[in-house]
């Protein structure tokens, strides 16, 4: 290990040992990874927000809000809001505002203070059914959790094993012991054989449970609120951007679909967009169909959009007895 890696760990254990986590009175699901970029927490938290909520809980997300110029604690507002801008509140907040309209999501860095900012909020009518969602939470120490589930992409597991700055590790993989389930997402594409991949995770958790993963194309959704089949994309050209942490992933899922991409253009994970980008993408497109994530489609709804872009929606599809796990769980509590 490096010098800056060494300090970089120490300061992980200093921290460690010196914050104490806070436990709010309602119960919190933590979803976290282990490592720099995207392992697909995003997708992971709508689905298991969903689901909640199908179940008769009410779920609030906690959100750091990367990025996003808010302090908070506040509310993220949805698009129709007119007090709802990317830069105050961050990307991945913005999605989730999209996709679970009827869910509160808090912004505050410190989630144990957005935890109570929301207690406070809402009303108490619901707070025997609420349950907090901690986004992006296995490194959050100040809130204490019930139910911590690490996600670990298989298709890129821990690069090189070797902690930030040297390596994409956001801890020591010994971290691994702390997870009550574990996940193992884009499953379908993994580069080594899940088998293989889940021996080493069982040399640092021998008891979690492990769940496989993928996330699935579900829909081409359109500016307008329209919608589409992805299989429309088999034989047809396209243009295509992303700017997330792992666009040729995205790549590979419009390959899979049978699309004819005849340029593909990827910006840094949470590229704010100016108009000139999206023209210059407009114009490289040639009249072709634009495509490109969901994610980066909430950044570009302040800009005047081409009538020929839309985001493939991707759906966090999670094996058989998760669910039932986590929410039993969540119970016994």
């Amino acid at each position: 290990m490096g010098l800056l890696s060494a300090i970089y760990g120490l300061g992980l254990i200093c921290r460690r040992l010196t914050v104490k986590p806070h436990r709010l009175s309602v119960r919190v699901i933590s979803v976290g990874n282990l490592t720099l970029g995207g392992t697909g927490k995003t997708p992971a938290v709508i689905a298991i927000t969903e689901e909640a909520t199908r179940r008769g809980l009410k779920p609030c997300i906690l959100t750091r809000g990367y990025k996003g110029k808010a302090k908070g604690p506040c509310f993220v507002p949805g698009f129709q809001d007119p007090e709802f801008s990317i830069q105050e509140y961050g990307d991945e907040p913005a999605l989730m505002a999209e996709r679970l309209r009827d869910v509160p999501i808090v912004k505050c860095a410190d989630r144990y203070k957005g935890g109570q900012f929301a207690l406070n909020s809402l009303p108490v009518t619901a707070h025997p059914s609420l349950i907090f969602i901690l986004d992006d939470g296995f490194q959050h120490v100040r809130l204490h959790r019930d139910i911590d589930i690490l996600l670990i992409d298989a298709y890129n597991p821990f690069g090189n094993e070797r902690l930030f700055p040297e390596g994409k590790l956001r801890e020591p993989l010994s971290s691994i012991s702390r997870a009550h389930v574990i996940i193992l997402t884009r499953a379908d594409m993994a580069r080594v054989s899940l088998e293989t991949l889940t021996l080493k995770v069982r040399q640092y958790n021998a008891d979690a449970p492990i769940f496989t993963a993928s996330h699935n194309p579900s829909c081409l959704a359109y500016p307008s609120g329209e919608t589409a089949s992805p299989g429309m994309l088999r034989n047809k050209k396209i243009y295509a951007f992303a700017g997330i942490a792992n666009p040729f992933h995205f790549r590979d899922i419009l390959i899979s679909l049978g699309a004819d991409i005849i340029s593909f253009k990827s910006f840094r994970d949470h590229h704010r967009y100016k108009q000139k980008d999206l023209d210059k993408i407009r114009a490289e497109a040639a009249g072709a169909d634009i495509i490109t994530t969901e994610k980066d489609m909430v950044k570009l709804r302040e800009l005047r959009l081409p009538d020929n872009i839309c985001a493939l929606r991707i759906e966090f599809v999670v094996e058989d007895g998760f669910y039932n796990k986590i929410f039993n769980a969540l119970n016994r509590v």
